[in-house]
């Protein structure tokens, strides 16, 4: 409905142009003023025309509000300086707000463009830890926007089998004889196999000469002509895996395909990418095949191969990159700043392979208050160890509150709100900002998600009491709204903020962010409970449409944390 009056806006002041005889923009945008004093669209049109016509932006706006007509769904338009604002009359158009928002509200039409996603791909040698949660819970989300904003969406993790760090692991199983059939819940393959790296490194730092063994490792299973080795390589990653996506689904993170990097090697293609790349005459040959990047601004060389002729990450990511370019109109990775570098020389080179280059989400690292992390020394907090700290603080805080429910729920509630904490702790935040991971924020429950869970709680509870509200259904009619319900500002306030939620989904899709629907869900949320805390609702004069307006903020604030990955409590 904000797409509707928003059109309704921009025809006003077309229609006012024409029939002043002004010239007529091709695309007239429209802005959110600062606060609602100041209307809730705004226009800038008269300084964008202010030079063509050889006027001021001031007379521009006075002649454009002498000839528009106040279009029906506004109570007034008015000028504030220079801009043009438009005041929503919300007695009319608050029906139709309620009356069009549906359970899948905020889904936009489908748009025929297929996009793969690529995100997390941390490497199988250990656990997930919280330096790799941000890259997962982007992705994640993400995929879920770009769903609602009717992409066709493909998520994928890029599985490293064939770097250092797996021969190090294999170099460990072949050594150490590490048995990895003794998994249990409270001692996951993940985290064995943690254990095993850490215990290589240590090895390595004792003896370097052990080095050679790690190296011949690569370079025999890259050869692929030894089923045992293949088969010691593709079980270690694959138990690997296993840990890491049961910790995954627990976050709520899904991937449709897990791409093996090691089939780049096998099936051809980096072979491919470097004889095409050579064609391109930017390739050079000094000790190692490089691709000479200086004519294209960067003086860091590609290095294609190493001197034993073995493949780099480098040749097979961008044969990686080529599949993906080949079957999608879009790609898009998630990636940690420290690889910029390394997409300028992709996106060069994917340019002379004639593929699509990627559209890259950089984003800056967590890091604890006492410092960096490193699965190699052994520092950091994995997302098991994360995931369950915060359920056992949410448990803490529930029980405070509610002694009436059983030790089953009191669980499942903590497990909503302590997994709910750690996504909205990290998506509420632009990928630029760098993040220092402290508890006590992530997990506060005075203010951020479970204050937003809180709010959708309490629209549930209270639609329930009602008596109105079975199946999750409401059984009233628009038409049951009374013609006299006079909107007191904080019912206008949250029409205002449910009335934007599409096009907080539009915004997110089209930035490729989700920061700013981690904010959107805090303001519908302190909407609503301003709402809630000044008005009564059930048995007032105007029951019916408050009601509604109960439902709808309910039904809002579901889809918007499920966007973010986050579940929606019906009771907390």
């Amino acid at each position: 409905m904000y797409s509707e009056i928003e059109k309704e806006a921009v025809n006003a002041l077309k229609m006012a142009l024409e029939k002043l005889r002004y010239p007529v923009p091709s695309e007239i945008k429209m802005e959110e003023p600062p606060n609602p004093q100041m209307g809730d669209l705004a226009s800038t049109i008269s300084f964008s025309l202010a030079k063509e016509l050889k006027k001021s932006p001031m007379e521009i706006t006075s002649s454009l509000l002498q000839a528009l007509e106040v279009p029906d769904l506004f109570k007034s338009v008015e000028s504030k300086g220079p801009y043009i604002n438009f005041f929503v009359d919300y007695k009319k158009f608050s029906p139709l707000l309620l009356d069009a928002l549906g359970e899948d509200y905020g889904r936009l039409p489908p748009v025929n463009e297929k996009i793969i996603l690529e995100h997390t791909s941390a490497n199988p040698n250990g656990p997930l830890h919280i330096g790799h949660i941000r890259n997962a819970i982007i992705g994640d989300s993400l995929k879920r926007v770009l769903l609602k904003a009717g992409f066709e969406v493909e998520t994928q993790y890029y599985v490293n089998d064939m770097g250092r760090q797996i021969a190090m692991v294999v170099w460990g199983l072949i050594n150490f004889g590490f048995d990895l059939s003794k998994y249990s819940e409270n001692d996951k393959k993940d985290h064995q196999i943690g254990k095993l790296y850490f215990k290589v490194n240590e090895a390595l730092k004792e003896n370097p000469d052990l080095k050679e063994e790690i190296d011949n490792l690569i370079r025999r299973y890259e050869n692929g002509g030894e089923d045992d080795l293949n088969l010691a390589f593709e079980r270690a990653v694959e138990n690997c895996l296993e840990g890491m996506e049961i910790t995954l689904n627990q976050l709520n993170v899904h991937h449709d395909t897990f791409v093996w990097e090691g089939k780049f090697v096998r099936d051809g293609s980096v072979s491919q990418v470097v004889e095409k790349l050579k064609e391109s005459g930017y390739t050079r040959e000094n000790e190692v095949l490089y691709l000479d990047l200086e004519e294209f601004g960067l003086e860091k060389e590609l290095v294609l191969a190493r001197s034993d002729g073995t493949s780099l990450y480098s040749t097979r990511d961008l044969a990686y990159h080529q599949e993906k370019s080949e079957e999608s109109d879009r790609v898009v990775d998630v990636l940690g700043s420290d690889h910029k570098l390394a997409i300028d020389q992709i996106k060069i080179a994917m340019n002379l392979l004639d593929g699509k280059t990627p559209e890259v989400i950089f984003y800056e690292f967590i890091t604890l208050p006492e410092g960096s992390m490193s699965t190699r020394r052994g520092v950091f907090i994995s997302v098991d160890d994360l995931m369950e700290e915060a359920t056992n603080r949410a448990l803490v805080e529930i029980e405070k509150r509610r002694s009436d429910l059983d030790e089953k729920e009191i669980h499942r509630i903590a497990r909503q709100i302590g997994i709910g904490a750690i996504r909205y702790y990290i998506a509420r935040l632009s990928p630029e900002k760098h993040i220092v991971f402290k508890w006590d924020e992530a997990l506060s429950f005075e203010r951020g998600c479970a204050s937003i869970q809180y709010a959708h709680a309490r629209s549930c509870k209270l639609l329930e009491k009602s008596g109105k509200f079975k199946d999750k259904t409401l059984k009233l009619d628009i038409s049951a709204m009374e013609a006299d319900w006079d909107m007191e500002e904080v019912e206008v306030e949250l029409i205002r903020t449910l009335s934007r939620f599409p096009k907080r989904v539009h915004e997110s899709a089209s930035a490729l962010r989700v920061h700013n629907l981690a904010q959107y869900a805090q303001d519908l949320a302190s909407a609503f409970n301003k709402f809630y805390k000044a008005l009564p609702v059930i048995d007032s004069p105007q029951e019916n449409p408050r009601l509604l307006l109960v439902d709808r903020s309910r039904i809002t604030l579901r889809n918007c944390l499920d966007l973010l990955g986050i579940a929606a409590p019906e009771s907390m």
